[in-house]
């Protein structure tokens, strides 16, 4: 039986829009969703009437970034009160609502979002978007290895593989070896995975299986999230070559949605433009940025969300506007997809940092593990940076190794580091969200 609309996510109805009209119509979604929330949700009321704000102010797409944006901290205030768990951010009857999940709760409280039936529909629909953009179609069998739980993680991922037409896996409750023995025992075409399991699994493969990713199992795309790897280059290209196959990134959040996707192109991520509306903001100023190749912080606004707006989420992710795409699409494209969060990006001796160059460096070593720590500390009056990582084996002595990591870090940091060398196996493994960077000085 064919599926019904299986053709529909290549949408040049939507997707190949000139800017004028797809701008147009985020315009009128977005006063509508502004309107709803200020007339369903406390939280936001309260949030516009204390800014002097008022929906009927919004009169061209300029005065978007005149309402205020909404901050996690607000969501966790408002959940604080009745009706329970969801408190002042509920639009809609607790009757309602049909779906439940949290944040990770890795920067916090969890934050629980509410979803009805129809904003459940709309999650899978976007994410049929990402994945038919990236090659997905009804002949992949798709492998899952996550226990979903009340994390979204890949929850909207599978009914959107479904929504296409695929097959799924679910491997919750399977530990990695036996994961991989299912991926290859059903000729897995598909895996979705963050990047820090990806090469895990692939490490697991080799070292706890005796097989090769890249040449025993028949996996040809691999979907990732929660962490920027599969946009750092090294990261993407350790990936690629461990399981020969292609790696997508893409980025969501539970609070936002499945909100950008990297294309078969594989060029950087683009804005779902159909589902959201993302701003990039002056990091020190807050003014809006439209110009490509300057970074910014991400301002999202879920478009279609009813039971739980999300409206100018401040996403503390920053990235940087980028050229058209040449796969055709009109929506627009994040440089180098996700380069760090405002909270990560920190001035050490005097100078701008984040972590995601760090890993492109360690990354890019072959001398080098997957994993590696980052620590920022201080001395006195002095920042000290320590950089812990594994040392393959027979792949040299750390001091054959530091000298060219020393020079590669020097180069695209301008910082000097302390390096410790791991035995290989030692850092700590993650399947979900690593963490990977602590900076200490944020204790004292």
């Amino acid at each position: 039986m064919q599926v019904k609309g299986i053709d529909q996510y290549w949408n040049p109805v939507l997707e190949t829009l000139s800017p004028e009209k797809l701008r147009a119509l985020q315009f009128k979604k977005f006063k509508r969703v502004v309107e709803w929330g200020y007339q369903n949700s406390k939280l936001y009321r309260r949030l516009y009437d204390e800014a002097g704000f008022h929906p009927q102010d919004l009169k061209t797409f300029a005065d978007i970034s005149k309402v205020p944006t909404l901050q996690k901290e607000d969501y966790r205030t408002a959940q604080a009160k009745d009706p329970y768990p969801y408190g002042d951010s509920l639009c809609v009857p607790l009757e309602r609502i049909t779906e439940y999940h949290q944040t990770s709760g890795t920067t916090g409280q969890p934050v629980y979002q509410p979803d009805t039936w129809q904003d459940w529909e709309w999650w899978s629909e976007s994410w049929a978007y990402i994945l038919w953009a990236q090659g997905f179609r009804n002949t992949d069998r798709v492998f899952i290895p996550f226990g979903y739980n009340v994390f979204v993680a890949y929850w909207a991922g599978h009914y959107a593989c479904e929504k296409v037409g695929c097959e799924v896996v679910p491997g919750g409750i399977l530990n990695t070896e036996e994961r991989l023995l299912k991926i290859k025992e059903l000729k897995a075409t598909a895996i979705m995975a963050t990047p820090t399991y990806v090469l895990s699994m692939a490490a697991a493969c080799r070292n706890k299986l005796g097989m090769e990713a890249g040449e025993d199992l028949n996996v040809q795309r691999i979907l990732c999230a929660g962490e920027p790897g599969a946009s750092v280059p090294a990261t993407k290209k350790r990936m690629e070559d461990a399981w020969k196959a292609k790696v997508y990134d893409h980025v969501g959040a539970t609070e936002i949605g499945g909100w950008s996707f990297e294309c078969s192109a594989q060029k950087g991520l683009h804005i779902n433009e159909a589902f959201f509306l993302v701003e990039l903001v002056d990091l020190e100023t807050g003014e809006p940025i439209e110009e490509t190749g300057k970074p910014g912080k991400i301002i999202i606004t879920a478009l279609d969300r009813e039971a739980q707006p999300c409206i100018r989420f401040d996403s503390k992710d920053v990235s940087m506007w980028g050229p058209p795409c040449e796969c055709g699409r009109t929506f627009r494209l994040l440089d180098g997809g996700i380069h760090g969060r405002v909270d990560h990006i920190t001035k050490v001796k005097g100078v701008l940092f984040s972590p995601v160059s760090v890993e492109e460096v360690v990354r890019s070593l072959p001398q080098l593990g997957d994993e590696y720590e980052l620590i920022v500390s201080k001395k006195g009056d002095t920042d000290i940076i320590t950089l812990k990582v594994e040392l393959l084996p027979e792949a040299g002595t750390p001091e054959e190794v530091e000298p060219e990591l020393s020079r590669q870090l020097r180069l695209k940091t301008n910082l000097a580091y302390k390096i410790e060398f791991h035995p290989f196996g030692s850092l700590p493994r993650y399947e979900i969200k690593a963490k990977r960077f602590k900076d200490l000085r944020k204790e004292h």
